[in-house]
Parts: C-alpha cells; sequence; structure tokens
C-alpha cells in the first residue's frame, strides 16, 4: 500500500503486503461542478469542495497512482519509501520508517490527502487527519478489479477521470494478454517469501492482494495468516512448495536459493530438493498495488510458468 531506498516492510516485520489501496463507491458528481462526496473503503464520506491542487500521499502505491494519471505535479508530501517516478524523490517526506508525521502532512497544506488501509496508515492517524479538517481518502485493494477501482476513485477525486480510464484499460489489455498465455496451465504450490525476522517467516496473507496476484499468475499460493502474513514453518513444510519465490532477496543479497536450502527444516520441500527457487527482483512493483503491477503479475507469470513466454 512499498524507493529504492529499503522500503518500510522490508526494515520491519511487517506484513508486507497485504498491500495497500482499496476503494470505495462514489457518487457521479464531479468536483468541476461542485463538491465532490467520495466514500473510501474505511466506509468514510469524504467531501472535496473543489478540484485538490496540493496532494499528500501516505503510501507509494497512492504516489504512483497520482503521478500515472497526470497529477504528479499536485504532490506537496510523500513516504520515505517512495522511488518512482523520479519526479517524487525530492519532494518532502510526511512518512518517516513507516510513521506518519502529522504535522508535517499539516505543514503541507493538502486539500486531499490519500492513505492506506489495513492499518497501513493506522485509523487514529487517519481521524486523527479528519479531525483537523483535511479530507482524508483511504484506498485498500483486496485484487486487480479493486485496484482498477481505485485508481478510477482517485481520477474522479482528482479531475482526471479520463486518463485514469485510460491507465486502466491498458492494465486490463496487458493482464488479459498474461492469462491468455497462461490458459490451460497447471498451477503448482507456490511459496512467495516476503520475509524472514527472526524466525518468522512471512508471506502472502489469506485472501491478500499479492495471494491473487500469485493465483493470476499461474501458482497456487501457500498463505500465511491472514493478518499478520505470518506462516509457521511446519505449515510451509506441510504444504510443501513445488516452486519457492525469494521477494526479499530484492533488497538483501544474502538471500539467496543456495542459503534458502541451508536452512534448518526446509531440506524435504519439494523445491529445495528439485532446486526450483528462484530470486523475485522484482518484488518492488510485485508488492506495489499501484498501476505498475502489471509489471510484477508478468514476472511471476515468467517465474511460475517459463515455457509459456519465450521473450
Amino acid at each position: 500500500m512499498s524507493r529504492l531506498r529499503t522500503p518500510p516492510h522490508r526494515r520491519l516485520p511487517l506484513p508486507v503486503l497485504g498491500l495497500l489501496l482499496a476503494l470505495g463507491a462514489c457518487t457521479p458528481a464531479s468536483p468541476a461542478s461542485g463538491p465532490l462526496q467520495l466514500t473510501d473503503d474505511a466506509g468514510r464520506v469524504v467531501t472535496l469542495a473543489d478540484v485538490p491542487r496540493r496532494i499528500v500521499s501516505l503510501a507509494p502505491s497512492n504516489t504512483e497512482i497520482v503521478c500515472a494519471i497526470g497529477a504528479c505535479d499536485r504532490l506537496v508530501g510523500v513516504t520515505d519509501a517512495d522511488d518512482y517516478p523520479a519526479e517524487v524523490l525530492d519532494l518532502p517526506e510526511v512518512v518517516i520508517f513507516a510513521q506518519v508525521d502529522v504535522e508535517a502532512v499539516v505543514a503541507a497544506d493538502p486539500d486531499l490527502v490519500l492513505a492506506a488501509g489495513n492499518e497501513l496508515t493506522p485509523s487514529a492517524v487517519i481521524g486523527q487527519l479528519s479531525d483537523l479538517g483535511l479530507p482524508v481518502l483511504v484506498i485498500y485493494p483486496d485484487s486487480l478489479d479493486d485496484l482498477y477501482d481505485g485508481i478510477e476513485l482517485i481520477g474522479r477525486a482528482v479531475d482526471r477521470a479520463p486518463a485514469a480510464a485510460d491507465v486502466v484499460a491498458a492494465m486490463r489489455a496487458r493482464v488479459a494478454a498474461v492469462v491468455t498465455a497462461l490458459a490451460g496451465v497447471e498451477h503448482p504450490r507456490t511459496f512467495y517469501e516476503v520475509g524472514l525476522y527472526e524466525g518468522v517467516i512471512y508471506t502472502a496473507g489469506e485472501d491478500s492482494f499479492l495471494a491473487s496476484l500469485i493465483s493470476l499468475a499461474g501458482g497456487a499460493p501457500i498463505t500465511g495468516d491472514p493478518a499478520s502474513t505470518a506462516i509457521q514453518l511446519e505449515d510451509l513444510v506441510e504444504a510443501d512448495p513445488e516452486l519457492i519465490l525469494l521477494g526479499d532477496a530484492a533488497y538483501d543479497p544474502s538471500v539467496t536459493p543456495a542459503s534458502v536450502a541451508q536452512r534448518t527444516g526446509w531440506g524435504d520441500m519439494t523445491a529445495v530438493i528439485s532446486g526450483r527457487i528462484l530470486v523475485m527482483l522484482a518484488d518492488p512493483v510485485i508488492t506495489r498495488p499501484g498501476p505498475r503491477i502489471v509489471d510484477g503479475l508478468e514476472a511471476l507469470a515468467r517465474a511460475i510458468h517459463p515455457a509459456r513466454f519465450t521473450n
């Protein structure tokens, strides 16, 4: 909801991904014609009196959406994990090590704050900013369809609906191409390692965005706890992955297929025995539900079913 400074979800033992942006329904009004009311995933009705010109983003995925629909120049605050596009690298940082600096947000004088759901932006912070009179829109997708809706929701909020529709159409076309390429494939049991911190293994949470992406890419995701995304080693061994994908290797060079094979208790897994352990350097786009998520889907599909992709 995560930059290639090491993202906060790599520094802290937090479930990544469950990943960052859900949407809500909205009324058909337009900010150009008067106040616009939007309902976000927290069930809050957010009223925008006019088209937002100063936007603070509390999640890298939100930032990428704003820029993809042509409103990057309106951003006045981002997180310390924002690394794309290049235009955002020098913007003021209002989220440091996953902690929202409320004073910095207020000082940015935004007329729209884009928050992340599932407590990635804490509810207390959302309430505090709202109590200060700032319009806060919370976004958190559980699936690609939710992400499409979230992009279009932000498009309506910032009066860039046609651009948002174009972004979504392009994403849908690329996703359709992946689905076509994977028609009829078997779905190997796939374990995606988000992180290993002090002995705790983090992966895709049950019913999470990441799990849905693995499924779409032709894998049968092995999932962890829906809230923490942690999985016990004994449960992982019992699930017996046929393929292990190392997302954390994109940030930690010590995480390698060889090092994984040497871990205590991992040696009897089918993926380890067969040597199907892959480094996923595309993790930044796999675990960040924004417009580049299709790059992540394509990377997953190529890793899980390389024979279906020859170029």
